[in-house]
């Protein structure tokens, strides 16, 4: 009894210790700025909800932090990237590039990726329509680390992040969440 006790503090210790160590890797990004004038910028996509479609909480944290940059960076380019899921009324690049438009951001400078289902399709594909150069990649603050990573696996050499603050009220389940997510990046996305 007392091994297996041992073993089982053991496998609990070495758990707690990979999620601080992830955690901390998620720290690391929440308070990301992106440089300046960037070539471009990717905003990655986020549910939409409703009929007509409209972005949800998180992404509309995403599309003001974005905004904000743009204004301040008229000469980026800006990718916006998500497609259609079964219970969206229209693509999340769409419904992105709307909101953009709608804020003032001339439409000439949106680039749409409209397939993508996931963090890395968005990256890819967003990747496959233009030339990035010098890129700032805006998700939320607790998603930053792992888009920065994955960005950096597929090739995007020159990216920095651009952290939208959480102010959702499920910011402790989406941290939960990425620690797990994160984790599981570490070991499978190559």
């Amino acid at each position: 009894m007392k091994k297996f006790k041992r073993i089982a503090l053991l496998i609990f210790s070495l758990g707690l210790l990979y999620s601080m160590l992830v955690f901390s890797l998620i720290l690391s990004s929440v308070n990301d700025q992106g440089i300046e004038s960037a070539d471009s910028l990717i905003i990655l996509g986020a549910q939409v909800r409703g009929k007509p479609a409209k972005p949800s909480p998180v992404l509309k944290e995403r599309l003001d932090t974005a905004l904000i940059y743009l204004q301040n960076n008229p000469a980026t380019k800006v990718v916006v990237t998500g497609a259609q899921g079964h219970d969206e009324m229209d693509s999340e690049a769409n419904v992105m590039a709307d909101y953009l438009i709608s804020h003032g951001i001339d439409p000439d400078m949106i680039i749409r990726e409209d397939e993508s289902t996931n963090t890395m399709e968005n990256l890819l594909n967003a990747k496959k329509l233009t030339d990035l150069g010098q890129t700032v990649v805006v998700s939320n603050d607790f998603h930053l680390y792992r888009a920065k990573m994955l960005a950096k696996r597929i090739g995007i050499n020159n990216v920095t992040g651009l952290a939208a603050k959480s102010t959702t009220s499920a910011k402790t389940v989406t941290y939960l969440r990425e620690v797990f997510a994160l984790g599981y990046g570490l070991i499978f996305s190559w």
